[in-house]
């Protein structure tokens, strides 16, 4: 149950307090056990893999002899190995543990070698001789959409008769946008360790964000039952999605190594090998065309989302629906078509990324905006504004009624006055006059963003809450740490929940044979869902205690309440624990098993119509950009943002994820580019050609702030998610970089793609800007 509004006003002493991360100082000290941290059991064996050296063929011969024979190789393994379904897929059964006939991208695992070592394991796996009939493999989105291959049907949102009304419209403007994807580069890649048990069952430990789907495709390959399979987790070094599905493989082969020899086995993927052989961002192929008036308010708007998926489905179901679902960001479409195709390539399979779908919707309408308001030489920032959901314009393409259409304009309005936007465009205007090669660039864009895992059975969790005799508390729930903070918001509430210190609560790692059944910590939902069900599970320990005090101490339980480390019954007061002592010898059950389900939600994809998200995340951010026009080299000077994260029950963690957040978003639009080769190789496989953000990237002016409001939805004391929002508002320094650029040619759109790369952006500016540009005045 939420908590009452009385509760949420009281003062409280650990919720809406800006604490450390309970793993923080360990973080630091470099004393954090992660997977790889954990002593190795005795007799502890490595695994390596062998790829396919194609990205499309025919399996003809696969030779592992001179494997087998390597020093210290204990075992090979591949799909003849297997005793179950060789399917580590999430729902399409369309991805197998080990290619067995067929190759569909390139440096597909084949073959899996074991070790005494992971050195020979590695060196092994170099000796494995794979002959494949080599078949063209469709390597770009344009090669898979001409090829007629798909991971899954067309889909779109109709409404309206959208073509007449382009068609009608004063104003009209057509487009393309190229959007890439992004390489997770969690810190620590993927890993697993297996340890085999009696009577078949296995351990796994594996960094990854969804245990239980772990536990369910071991379980699945190893023909065993659920039960038989428990997965723990601790904590991640970074998950950023990547984690979701993509951790699968590896805790099975894993767990196939371990079967096979009997002992605990080992697997830690090499840089390279992760980045070669894992999901990106999908990237995206975008065409709009739409219809708009005079002051730059669009009437109807015809968007093409076409997804490289990837040699299988993956996630790319709820990925594309959810660029869908956000191809509108915070602007109503009175018509509208937004169509996609999830387009099958001979790349590995692309899958879950912070955002999962979202930024590369938000982006595309964000460009749509950007060549309205250069067409009508009106600033971007106005032609938002004027798009801007409100009163009679609340209804999102698929249905959901925007209730709370006051909080954007409010929130945009702020952040236009705190940032100084219309006298900082004014100064970059005049700069721009006078510089010649450097030009300079302003953007203030919105995020809308929903929260909920869009298929709905997702969005439930459990908890289990342990009170011990010395009042001491033992928490574990169905969410996992990469990071984020999600284990200390939730310890938070469970100490405010008791009343007792923080030093009270024990967190342990996230394990299946502790919380069954859950969900995957993604989708922004983490402390909503998990932080829930320990509120409930406290609070039904709580009401227990209450009525053991109340017939102990002959005291209404109305009279009854636990704060400062002690209850208060009546005129009187006991140590937390005391009252704990005498509950266990009243034989007072002092455990419970919480439960919550998302409230409100419904979905009917068929329809293309409901309430698929519980409420809406938002923020704005104004960016501030310098570029050379002669080099294409783009620094980020200044950034302003303001994000709503509802009733912040950690105010430090927040800004930390907001931050974070920009910089991951700012590196996907500027820095980090995937280049395949005509092959289906990845080329940019390591960080020497891979180019995240570094410290030198932070913008050296960076000021966010939390917007003052309160979550509408009874969420965890009116809280709102912060994971995901916060990324897609770095696309207000993709809009900056364009901005500057439209500066050298006002009035013609630029055919900026993402990322924006030096070549990106001298290849927009073209050689007749530049030309101009230098031209003697």
């Amino acid at each position: 149950m939420p908590p009452s509004d009385a509760l949420s006003e009281a003062p409280l002493r650990h919720v809406y307090q800006p604490l450390p991360h309970d793993s923080g100082a360990k973080h630091v000290q470099g004393a954090a056990e992660y997977i790889d941290d954990i002593p190795e059991p005795n007799g502890t064996l490595h695994v390596a893999i062998g790829g396919a050296p194609v990205a499309r063929g025919v399996i003809r011969r696969i030779d592992l002899s001179d494997v087998q024979s390597a020093p210290d190789v204990v075992a090979v393994i591949t799909a003849a190995h297997i005793p179950g379904k060789n399917d580590i897929s999430p729902a399409n059964a369309d991805e197998p543990v080990f290619a067995y006939e067929r190759i569909d991208f390139h440096s597909q695992p084949v073959f899996a070698v074991i070790a005494k070592t992971r050195d020979a394991a590695r060196r092994a796996a170099l000796r494995g001789k794979i002959e494949v009939v080599v078949e063209t493999a469709n390597v770009s989105v344009e090669q898979g959409r001409a090829s007629g291959e798909r991971v899954l049907p067309d889909y779109a949102f109709i409404h309206g008769d959208y073509a007449k009304t382009i068609a009608a419209a004063p104003h009209r403007c057509t487009g393309t946008l190229h959007i890439g994807g992004q390489e997770h580069f969690y810190l620590e890649g993927q890993v697993a360790l297996a340890v085999p048990g009696e009577d078949g069952a296995v351990l796994v430990y594996s960094s990854t964000q969804h245990p239980s789907e772990v536990q369910h495709v071991v379980a699945r390959v190893m023909a065993l039952p659920d039960s038989f399979v428990t997965c723990r987790v601790r904590r991640m070094g970074g998950g950023f999605g990547g984690k979701e599905t993509q951790a699968t493989q590896w805790a099975v082969i894993a767990a196939l190594a371990a079967r096979a020899t009997g002992r605990p086995c080992k697997i830690r993927l090499d840089r390279d090998a992760d980045m070669a052989m894992t999901g990106k961002r999908h990237d995206f192929a975008v065409a709009y065309s739409v219809g708009y008036d005079a002051n730059g308010r669009i009437r109807a708007a015809d968007l093409d989302l076409d997804a490289r998926c990837g040699c299988s489905a993956d996630l790319s179901i709820g990925v594309v629906d959810r660029a869908m679902f956000h191809a509108d960001n915070a602007y109503y479409l009175p018509d509208y078509c937004i169509h996609t195709e999830r387009v099958k390539t001979n790349t590995v399979s692309n899958t879950a990324f912070r955002g999962f779908g979202g930024p590369q919707g938000m982006l595309a309408i964000e460009r749509v905006i950007d060549t309205i308001a250069w067409n009508l030489k009106l600033d971007p920032l106005d032609v938002r504004k004027a798009n801007l959901y409100g009163p009679g314009r609340d209804v999102t393409p698929y249905g959901q009624t925007v209730e709370d259409h006051d909080v954007a304009p409010r929130l945009i309005e702020e952040l236009e006055r705190t940032s100084n936007y219309r006298l900082r465009r004014k100064q970059i205007a005049e700069f721009n006059a006078r510089s010649r090669i450097l030009k300079k660039g302003i953007a203030l864009t919105p995020v809308k963003f929903g929260i909920s895992f869009t298929l709905t059975h997702l969005n439930q969790a459990g908890a289990l809450v342990h009170v011990y005799q010395d009042g001491s508390v033992h928490l574990n729930h169905g969410g996992t740490e990469m990071g984020q903070g999600l284990f200390q918001k939730v310890a938070q509430i469970a100490a405010e929940e008791f009343g007792i210190g923080l030093e009270r609560v024990h967190i342990t790692a996230t394990s299946t044979d502790k919380v069954p059944n859950t969900s995957a910590t993604a989708a922004s939902s983490g402390t909503d869902l998990n932080g829930m069900a320990v509120q409930i599970a406290a609070r039904e320990i709580k009401a227990r205690l209450s009525k053991f005090a109340s017939g102990a101490w002959n005291v209404p339980e109305d009279l009854i309440s636990f704060r400062d480390d002690r209850v208060f019954i009546g005129n009187e007061s006991v140590a937390f624990g005391e009252l704990t002592k005498k509950a266990y010898e009243g034989r007072i059950h002092l455990s419970a098993a919480g439960y919550y389900k998302t409230p409100k939600l419904h979905w009917d994809r068929d329809k293309g119509k409901g309430r698929p998200f519980y409420y809406y995340a938002y923020g704005a951010a104004c960016s501030e950009v310098l570029l050379d026009i002669l080099t294409g080299e783009m620094s980020v000077r200044r950034v302003d943002i303001l994000h709503d994260v509802g009733r912040s029950i950690n105010p430090a963690l927040d800004i930390g994820q907001i931050e974070g957040a920009f910089v991951q978003g700012m590196g996907w639009l500027t820095t980090e580019e995937l280049v395949y080769d005509d092959k289906g190789r990845l080329l940019t496989h390591a960080p020497s050609t891979y180019k995240i953000p570094v410290a030198s990237d932070v913008p050296p002016d960076f000021r966010v702030a939390l917007f003052d409001g309160s979550n509408r939805e009874e969420s965890i004391y009116r809280s709102k998610a912060v994971g995901e929002p916060p990324l897609m508002l770095a696309i207000s320094v993709f809009a900056a970089v364009a901005d500057a650029i439209y500066s050298l040619n006002p009035g013609r759109p630029v055919a900026l793609d993402a990322p924006a790369t030096p070549e990106a952006i001298l290849k927009a500016i073209g050689p007749v800007d530049a030309v101009a540009a230098l031209a003697p005045r």
